[in-house]
């Protein structure tokens, strides 16, 4: 039986970099690099892991027929979505041009994933 998610990971054209980047952005350590596998653990005990993949291609956010599709996309809880918004730029990431709700917004990371961050859980 499975009793819990230890782990997410993504891959990524450099592991360390976008470990570093999610490191600056949730206040925490990169734990784990290995050159190919990196990772940082969260206070709630998940591995935020990522994976060198050489043939990497950044998803397009928002989906288009054809485009190279996310597999998946992290939602982070914020308290104040316009100093959050302020912190994530000043981290390396990048507002998407499309928004859908008032209450989250949706961020690109430095090397192409979408990611929100939302004031409602």
């Amino acid at each position: 039986m499975i009793s819990s998610i230890i782990g997410i990971a993504l891959d990524c054209k450099d592991a360390d970099a976008l470990a570093d980047f999610y490191a600056q952005l949730l206040g925490l350590e990169k734990t784990i690099s290995s050159g190919s596998w990196a990772g940082i653990h969260t206070p709630q005990g998940i591995i935020l892991a990522f994976q060198k993949v050489e043939e990497y291609v950044p998803p397009v956010w928002p989906w288009e027929r054809g485009e190279q599709q996310q597999m998946a996309h992290l939602d982070f809880k914020v308290d104040d979505l316009e100093k959050a918004v302020a912190h994530a730029i000043g981290c390396g990431a990048t507002k998407a041009d499309t928004q859908y709700y008032d209450t989250s917004t949706v961020m690109i990371d430095p090397q192409g994933h979408p990611f929100c961050l939302s004031t409602v859980v």
